[in-house]
């Protein structure tokens, strides 16, 4: 993958290996408030796959920034990409090739639903909504190259 490539969608798992500019919006609807983050991400190649990190600054309303840390594990799945969380254990997965993708996953006592976006392929956008006894809220992240391999 290179910056600014002619490309309608990601053709496989390792077309999102390199660093990405990221910019999130949480819309919590119970708290009433919108936080922002900014950071980046790095998708690396690991014996299975890739590894997702990120680390981002976290801006809360009436609060100091905080940063914030996830990793996650991206391995090929049957249709696309199987994504699980930094310990293994299966989070979600989503097919490619038609510039837009769905999943969910159940972690009871909520529901989180994800929309990926890649029709405007190297940038993409993933679109979290969330829902649960103590959880309302929509998280959107933009992501954008920076960097790949190697450059």
């Amino acid at each position: 993958m290179t910056p600014g490539a002619a490309q309608d969608d990601p053709r496989d798992l390792w077309s999102f290996e390199g660093h990405w500019s990221l910019s999130r919006e949480i819309d919590d609807r119970r708290a009433g408030h919108v936080a922002r983050a900014e950071g980046e991400a790095e998708m690396r190649r690991d014996a299975a796959g890739l590894v997702y990190a990120e680390e981002v600054r976290l801006v809360l309303p009436g609060q100091r920034p905080v940063t914030g840390t996830r990793r996650y594990l991206w391995r090929p799945g049957l249709h696309g990409v199987a994504v699980s969380f930094e310990d293994g254990r299966p989070f979600h997965d989503f097919a490619l090739g038609t510039g837009h993708a769905e999943s969910a996953h159940w972690c009871d006592p909520d529901q989180y639903d994800v929309h990926y976006d890649f029709s405007g392929w190297p940038r993409w956008t993933s679109l979290w909504c969330v829902a649960g006894p103590a959880k309302d809220y929509r998280m959107l992240t933009r992501y954008a190259p920076t960097k790949v391999p190697g450059a």
